[in-house]
């Protein structure tokens, strides 16, 4: 464990083994989400992300049997178009071309706003307030705050409009499954499946592409080439990027700790305190991961926690990851020959770590 500084300022006790943060994930009365949200870089007061306990089970039981693995498994196909549809329209464009603007970001917004049921000319919009809500440096917080209830307005709107008319659509659930909910948390739950649904996914396409075409594996010049002649272990591969290469924004979102407490690994913690559960660290603890350090494509078991661990652990983690697993299957298929075409632009100033641009050509 160790003491660090946050890009916003304050101080926090960073916790790094495994089994200390698997402890510290699983305990919300001692490491409270709910208590720490003063001190959090994106306000995510009264959503799923930011409450614990029963108001975190109430609110997030309306929507967990979409999310479900028989649920994805029953869109697989849908989400299997949508893919196929971006990347037709990325390959009819003149190279090099940019795989986040042309594939990776309109395949995850499509996706996680079919299941929502939000309409596509107002897609582009929503686009443009989440990235400026998950801004950290680039806008002030008054104009985060200012996307923020741009969305919250609109999304209040649509749920007035399926309450009085259900669809078959998540929407739809949300406005009557919540009813009972207090109005702020009704509307901030689709806020936080679309924002988080699309820009976690993207990024994760994205930089997984970079990944595999700048890294030698298995006798082949990348590791994109292994798998372009290897479609049947994309999906462990996928599981092991997550592991290595997460983008997931967990590590930006502390818990305060409630109680003196002692962790398994023997770190002390003192209440008051504010303390990071590292999933990004755990998962190169050589305890659990043997060679960490290593990119194994293979590896099983492989107990990474990229998605997150207990009753926080990210709702769309079987949405997300087989929407990266049907982009990189779909990309090794039919772009065998993919090759960067410029230098990758890394994100700045957003919570969400990944890649702005990657210019990609093949033929």
């Amino acid at each position: 464990m160790a003491e660090v500084i946050r890009p916003n300022g304050t101080r926090a006790k960073l916790v790094t083994r495994y089994d200390d943060v698997v402890h510290l994930l699983r305990d919300q009365a001692t490491f409270s989400r709910q208590a720490a949200l003063t001190d959090d870089e994106v306000d995510v007061e009264g959503t799923i992300l930011g409450l614990d306990g029963a108001e975190h089970t109430e609110v997030r039981s309306v929507v967990t049997d979409h999310f479900t693995p028989k649920a994805v498994e029953k869109i697989r196909e849908q989400i299997e178009r949508r893919a196929a549809d971006h990347l037709a329209s990325m390959l009819a464009q003149e190279q090099p071309v940019d795989m986040i603007e042309a594939f990776a970001l309109p395949f995850a917004l499509d996706t996680i706003s079919d299941m929502l049921g939000l309409p596509q000319q107002d897609r582009r919009q929503f686009r443009q307030w989440g990235e400026a809500f998950l801004a950290t440096s680039t806008l002030s917080r008054a104009e985060a705050d200012a996307a923020q209830m741009a969305m919250v307005g609109y999304l209040a709107g649509l749920i007035e409009q399926r309450r009085a008319e259900p669809a078959d659509d998540l929407l739809s659930t949300i406005a009557t499954r919540g009813a009972h909910l207090p109005p702020d948390r009704v509307i901030k739950l689709p806020l936080a499946l679309l924002v988080g649904g699309w820009e976690t996914t993207a990024s994760s396409i994205g930089t997984f592409t970079e990944v595999l075409l700048t890294h030698p594996y298995g006798g082949h010049d990348s590791a994109y080439g292994y798998l372009a002649d290897r479609p049947e272990e994309v999906e462990l591969a996928v599981t092991e990027l997550e592991r290595m290469y997460s983008t997931a924004a967990a590590d930006a979102m502390p818990r305060r700790v409630m109680r003196d407490v002692v962790l398994p690994g023997g770190a002390s913690l003192r209440a008051g305190e504010l303390v990071i559960p590292s999933h990004d660290a755990a998962n190169y603890d050589p305890r659990v991961f043997s060679d960490p350090q290593q990119m194994n494509l293979a590896r099983t078991p492989n107990r990474r926690l990229s998605f997150g661990f207990g009753a926080h652990h990210c709702i769309g983690r079987h949405l997300g990851h087989l929407e990266v697993v049907t982009a990189i299957r779909l990309l090794t298929r039919e772009l065998p020959t993919l090759r960067l075409a410029g230098e990758a632009v890394r994100k700045e100033g957003i919570i969400i770590s990944g890649l702005q641009s990657l210019p990609v050509a093949w033929s």
